[in-house]
């Protein structure tokens, strides 16, 4: 009685349409994503676990900006540097055994300095021991779904079995700016001096004349070549771009804004369906109510190139009618979109009102007509 129809609500696909253009990269894994949609731009070798090198700091942070939002860490709290800390080789924030450093200085020796010895006092800090501290980071990038990633340190440093894909770097990269606005802006910073020795941030796009670059992270070994996480705002819209395999600084650089450029140039976010407006009326079936809403609880956009956009397809997935009761909110559909070149996604569609079941006489009446219906 209830019968599931796909409606092909919107086809932009004209005969004809060309594809969208293939886009390649000399880094050996990228991928670039839409911040506010999530639509994955472009990738190559996306979900590849390989070396992170100092790009895994970002769920060293991640772990710090968790504490500090449950409370577990403070920005004033004075944290100790253990031998094991001050003993560590690479980028170093240059602490002295026996000192004690504010959480918000270790904050800024991991982001803007790359501290391998700051990510020791902070995993030590946080966990008892750098090991320990991995562990809990395997933990929380399963509960975040990264599914490209297993930690053996807190620094990044080459060691068998430290691996992230640049599609969980990106993941985490939106995760960091989505939930910790408050401290994201510590990437932005052009500068620390610490011990009365000043360092640079690593970021080169963020010393470099390219518009709206405001995070995130460097990252070089030996294992891993040269890799960066960056983020970029112009207007509405922020993109997210992780490289990495790349075999000169120089060429990351170039790299990295040549695909942010690409990505700004090229991609726009188109709105299809607002948060909470009706998308579609469908008929309920023995209820109070004759016809139901059909609502996204969030705006439905996607992110495409101006090539792509001429091939999107969006279908509406629906029971027609709808049995009552219904609560509101209760899903009782999805929207379906397809376009040349990007990932497809679904995004769930409520019932935009509650309906109650028909009375026993309007349940016979309306048994009666959809009986009536059907034999004609």
């Amino acid at each position: 009685m209830i019968l599931l129809r796909t409606l092909l609500f919107l086809a932009l696909l004209a005969l004809g349409a060309t594809p969208a253009r293939a886009f390649d990269t000399t880094a050996q894994a990228a991928i670039m994503i839409d911040f506010r949609t999530g639509a994955v731009l472009f990738a190559k070798n996306a979900d590849e676990p390989r070396p992170p090198a100092s790009m895994s700091k970002l769920m060293t942070a991640y772990m710090a900006f968790d504490a500090l939002r449950s409370g577990r860490l403070k920005l004033d709290d004075m944290l100790p540097v253990s031998e094991q800390a001050w003993k560590m080789g690479g980028s170093q924030m240059f602490l002295e055994v026996g000192d004690r450093v504010a959480v918000q200085d270790l904050l800024r020796g991991i982001i803007i300095q790359s501290g391998n010895d700051a990510c020791v006092v902070m995993a030590e800090s946080l966990a008892g021991s750098e090991a320990a501290f991995a562990e809990q980071m395997d933990a929380k990038a399963r509960e975040l779904g990264l599914t490209g990633s297993s930690f053996r340190n807190s620094s990044g440093l080459d060691e068998p079995g430290h691996l992230m894909s640049v599609r969980d770097l990106a993941t985490l990269a939106r995760r960091i700016i989505a939930e910790f606005p408050e401290y994201y802006p510590i990437y932005s910073e052009l500068e620390f001096t610490y011990a009365g020795i000043k360092q640079q941030n690593r970021n080169p796009l963020l010393h470099s004349k390219m518009q709206g670059v405001d995070g995130m992270k460097t990252g070089h070994t030996d294992d891993a070549g040269y890799g960066l996480v960056a983020s970029a705002k112009r207007g509405d819209q922020r993109l997210i771009l992780v490289i990495a395999g790349l075999d000169t600084v120089r060429g990351r650089a170039a790299e990295a804004e040549r695909l942010l450029e690409y990505g700004f140039r090229e991609f726009r976010e188109y709105t299809l369906f607002p948060a909470g407006q009706p998308v579609r009326d469908v008929a309920v079936w023995l209820g109070d109510k004759p016809r139901l809403p059909l609502v996204p609880k969030e705006t439905v956009a996607v992110t495409l190139s101006r090539e792509a956009r001429a091939g999107m397809v969006v279908k509406l997935v629906f029971d027609d009618p709808v049995a009552a009761p219904i609560a509101r909110d209760q899903p009782v559909g999805r929207v379906e979109v397809t376009a040349p070149g990007t990932e497809p996604f679904v995004v769930p569609l409520v019932a935009g009102e509650a309906v109650a079941e028909a009375g026993m006489l309007g349940r016979l009446t309306g048994a009666l007509g959809y009986l009536v219906g059907w034999s004609s």
